[in-house]
């Protein structure tokens, strides 16, 4: 766990927003729901779609639920030169809420749709931590289910619904992160700062195969590497990842 760039991982390997998904009508016809701005007129998202924003900007501007005030502004590229992406939560009009990749975990805001470009699949992530089971699903089609490695008593994994933000492929294949590392969006709720980083949570592999199905982590997700090697080749940014107790 860490903000991957900070302990020397190369992003040989970046998975783009958009790679491996397609593009459609993500949601259905309008319903009348109480969203931004005091607006009762929204159109809900297809619950069987995940929506994926990519920034088509150098920066993109979160703003508050009455769309006037500008929380943060997140650069494109991110720090670890992955394209910024949200997974969109709903719409309203020209706006979408968002979930972020800040602190504290689960953060949500409302973004311009002018300034990212959508796309879907129907890949998700679900982790059962007292399982010790990570299952990944294409719609209906399970495409992965596997043990994996969670996070201690003292570090644990944070429940929680994040995404995939970012896809590495470490120099050392042989290291402690195994083949391929996804950074996702969310962070340790007992870790602040690590190794340069700030607590990222992450998936991964690992050199270590041995402790896979055990609580064994800072808070990371890990999975063997021919697991997270099918992964890789598979899933674009932006994959749901539920991680539930």
């Amino acid at each position: 766990m860490t903000r991957w760039a900070a302990i020397g991982l190369a992003i040989i390997a970046i998975v783009a927003g958009v790679a491996g998904a397609v593009l459609g009508t993500p949601w259905d016809n309008d319903t009348s729901t109480g969203v931004a701005g005091g607006s009762t007129t929204a159109t809900t998202l297809d619950p069987t779609l995940s929506i994926v924003a990519t920034a088509n900007l150098p920066a993109v501007e979160v703003y508050n639920e009455t769309l006037k005030q500008v929380t943060s502004t997140l650069p494109n590229p991110i720090e670890s030169g992955a394209p910024l992406t949200f997974l969109v939560r709903d719409r309203h009009e020209d706006w979408l809420r968002v979930l972020l990749p800040l602190r504290p975990n689960g953060s949500e805001g409302w973004i311009k749709a002018s300034q990212v470009t959508l796309a879907s699949h129907r890949y998700k992530i679900k982790v059962e931590l007292a399982a010790h089971r990570l299952i990944v699903t294409n719609g209906t089609k399970t495409i992965l289910d596997t043990p994996v490695g969670v996070g201690t008593t003292d570090t644990p994994t944070p429940g929680g619904l994040y995404y995939t933000k970012e896809l590495f492929q470490p120099p050392n294949q042989e290291g402690a992160y195994g083949h391929f590392a996804y950074g996702l969006s969310g962070f340790s709720n007992v870790i602040t700062s690590f190794r340069g980083g700030d607590g990222v949570i992450g998936i991964h592999g690992t050199n270590n195969p041995s402790s896979v199905g055990k609580d064994v982590s800072h808070g990371c997700l890990r999975i063997t590497n021919e697991a997270i090697t099918l992964l890789a080749r598979q899933l674009p940014l932006g994959v749901p990842v539920e991680i539930q107790a």
